[in-house]
């Protein structure tokens, strides 16, 4: 911006004048115009006004109870329902052999940020499915958080348990593509005692710009069991139960190698039985110690992941036939791919030994279960999957902990065909 000057002075006119005689007057010359004024001279450019310091405000922050105000309260629901149909044999639930809709479940959570490092959670979770089903609402979890640091946390309340790669998922229908994960290592009528323990956890986060990062947790406590998942509806046999403790950890590697990630899982339970029969009382200790390694590798949409468990059990009596000391083995290896935003598709191959001493037998000694499923998400909030297994064996017909055995004349090779949709916000 040009400054304002002041006008030049401008050059007065002189007119010459003469004394000498003159010759007889002629005509006068016209007058000479005086002289154009000079223009004025630019003005210079003015300098730059300095910047304006910054404005900082000196209001105190907001009291404690306007902070919670602003912080967000996160709220999530979802409602799902299946159909299970099977050749052969009764799968998960009563009656699949003629279909079954008794494939459904229920969820509301909510979650707040108290601050930036304290942070509450809650889940109603109800679910129709099997012995454990007719839409039973429950606190599915709780927590409360609080996080010092990246590499030190703790919370406490009904926490999930953080076993493998896939067990705090096991609610979360549209966090995965398989209906059913690797009954061989999470099986499903086994949620009501392995998805949650109420007690308390430490957990982590250490980075290293070299050697990748460690995600690690360790947690101690008990669990609640629905008895209705034991024992059938008119049984003979009344339970009473106690986990005195249950604890354990996971440590999984964050490796250098973008997308790999390898872990090992610990699980222990200490559970105390009394059960009642025809009038008389016997007291049955268990002692399972669940060891699990898992290897996972995560490129361009596609998804590779590996599993492979032992679960140990040791359990005394005072009924020589209720004594025993087994290990099972489990295992699967898992491809999953992501076609388009709007359709996924997943495949694996699980293995299940009850006994390992006992591979070879009868058709109750291992189950090979091979899966393909096709993921459809319709939009943002619903999504319709389909899903077909092969089964040979039956050895997964056995709820776990289930006082019931295996029905007779079982068939070895079967089916089963799973539909499910999902709408969640």
């Amino acid at each position: 911006m040009l400054a304002a000057a002041g006008p030049a002075a401008a050059q007065s006119a002189s007119t010459p004048s003469s004394t000498a005689a003159e010759p007889a007057p002629t005509a006068s010359p016209p007058p000479v115009a005086p002289p154009a004024p000079a223009p004025p001279e630019p003005a210079p450019l003015a300098a730059p006004a300095p910047p304006a310091p910054p404005v900082i405000s000196q209001a105190p922050p907001p009291p404690a109870d306007e902070r919670l105000a602003i912080l967000p309260v996160d709220i999530h629901a979802f409602a799902s329902q299946g159909f299970i149909l099977t050749t052969g044999n009764d799968y998960i639930v009563a009656d699949t052999k003629h279909g079954s809709f008794q494939f459904s479940e229920v969820g509301l959570n909510v979650t707040k940020e108290i601050t930036d490092r304290l942070r509450l959670g809650v889940q109603a979770f109800a679910q129709n499915l099997g012995l454990g089903g007719n839409f039973n609402l429950k606190a599915d979890w709780y927590y409360v958080d609080y996080r010092w640091t990246d590499w030190f946390g703790f919370r406490a309340g009904r926490l999930k348990i953080p076993f493998g790669i896939y067990n705090e998922i096991n609610d979360v229908d549209s966090a995965r593509v398989p209906i059913l994960l690797p009954q061989s290592v999470y099986p499903l009528q086994g949620r009501n005692f392995l998805f949650a323990q109420t007690g308390a956890e430490v957990y982590g986060f250490l980075r290293s710009s070299s050697a990748g990062a460690l995600d690690y947790r360790l947690y101690f406590g008990t669990i609640f069991i629905d008895l209705a998942i034991l024992t059938p509806t008119g049984s003979p046999v009344q339970l009473q139960l106690n986990v005195r403790y249950v604890g354990g950890g996971r440590l999984f590697w964050e490796t250098p190698l973008p997308g790999l990630r390898v872990g090992a899982s610990v699980l222990a339970v200490h559970l105390d039985t009394t059960a009642f029969v025809s009038g008389m009382m016997f007291s049955i200790a268990n002692q399972s110690l669940l060891a699990m390694g898992s290897a996972e590798y995560a490129v361009n949409g596609m998804v590779a992941t590996v599993e492979y468990s032992r679960w140990h059990a040791h359990q005394d009596s005072v009924l020589p036939s209720s004594n025993f000391s087994r290990t099972s083995e489990r295992s699967y290896a898992m491809l999953s791919y992501r076609v388009s935003s709007w359709f996924q598709t997943a495949l694996y191959y699980a293995l299940f030994f009850p006994d390992v001493s006992q591979r070879k037998g009868s058709d109750a000694s291992r189950q090979d279960d091979a899966s393909l499923t096709l993921r459809f998400d319709a939009n943002a909030h619903w999504i319709v999957k389909a899903e077909g297994h092969y089964m040979v064996g039956t050895a997964g017909l056995g709820a776990p902990l289930s006082i019931s055995t295996i029905p007779p004349n079982e068939e070895r090779h079967w089916t089963v065909f799973l539909l499910k949709t999902t709408g969640y916000f």
